[in-house]
């Protein structure tokens, strides 16, 4: 990486932390003039804004309202890239389920995972957020087969990811699906004690786990 790709990367991070969101717009139109991969961009330099709020908010130097506005200044610089990230040609049938677990409303990490996964050609349904695990079952029975992803930034919501994986081995339907994990508090440890079948640190290794998980499983029927 050069130096002027990484200081490139470097404002669009400092430009989400500042909270300004037409500087944002700004350095994403100039990622796009210089031909930088826009897929870069979201993940090592709008992302790795993201990650330095989160941990402002950790430390308590900043606060929800912070969050948003670093928030809208992301996503304004994502819809400037988004139309330049190239689609896989080869076009999977198989369907993410994607969603915040129940009892946390943090989904800036599952919504980029989720553009990220539709650039690499996957169909996304994305849930939202605080989404309780009777949601994913009726979500999952009605694709027939695929992959479920499942995020959340609250150690106190751990819980819900293993409910929600239970309860798509009680409804019988786990067997039908890859499911993974993601989020600040996950890590493969964790996924492999609560069954799930993998752990993405990142966006982009949230994709390499879909392409893998999507190998491995049959095409949902299509109607």
């Amino acid at each position: 990486m050069n130096a002027r790709t990484n200081a490139l990367l470097q404002e669009l991070a400092k430009r989400v932390v500042e909270m300004d969101e037409a500087g944002a717009v700004a350095a994403a139109q100039q990622a796009i003039e210089l031909r930088l991969d826009p897929y870069v961009a979201i993940t090592e330099g709008l992302s790795a804004g993201m990650r330095e709020v989160g941990d402002l908010y950790d430390r308590g130097e900043y606060f929800v309202p912070e969050i948003l506005l670093c928030s809208d200044a992301m996503y304004a610089a994502i819809e400037v890239l988004k139309p330049h990230i190239k689609v896989a040609p080869d076009r999977t049938p198989v369907k993410i389920i994607l969603g915040v677990v129940e009892g946390d409303i943090h989904d800036i990490g599952k919504s980029i995972v989720r553009i990220m996964l539709e650039a690499a050609g996957f169909e996304v349904q994305d849930l939202g957020r605080d989404v309780a695990p009777d949601r994913f079952v009726a979500a999952a029975r009605e694709a027939g087969s695929g992959i479920i992803g499942l995020s959340t930034l609250m150690s106190t919501t751990l819980v819900s990811m293993t409910r929600t994986i239970q309860a798509l081995a009680d409804a019988g339907l786990r067997q039908r699906f890859g499911v993974m994990i993601g989020g600040g508090p996950v890590s493969g440890t964790f996924a492999e004690r609560i069954g799930a079948d993998g752990y993405g640190r990142d966006a982009k290794a949230a994709v390499a786990l879909a392409q893998t998980l999507a190998g491995r499983l049959p095409c949902p029927k299509t109607t």
